[in-house]
């Protein structure tokens, strides 16, 4: 019994860190990876880094996007979710 009150605290904190941090990373893992797959030619995104454009072309791992400057190809992850999102929901 006094084992299980020594090691009380110590499952109390990775409970806590459980709740609090590992799952709200997962469930935002999750949540980017379904919005990359969810990616189709003609869909207007922002990059995390910025740029704006419209997909024209998909692959497995990549995209290619217009830009007013010309085309670019990117990394699906590269794409911001959270702006595209605001993007999309402003047009």
């Amino acid at each position: 019994m006094q084992d299980l009150i020594k090691f009380a605290p110590y499952l109390l904190m990775f409970v806590v860190l459980y709740f609090f941090m590992i799952r709200p990373q997962q469930k935002r893992a999750k949540n980017e990876k379904e919005f990359e797959s969810g990616l189709k030619v003609g869909d207007k995104i922002i990059t995390k880094s910025g740029f704006h454009g419209k997909i024209v072309e998909l692959a497995d791992t990549t995209v290619v996007i217009e830009t007013m400057s010309g085309k670019l190809k990117l990394e699906r992850s590269a794409i911001s979710m959270e702006m595209s999102a605001a993007l999309n929901k402003k047009a």
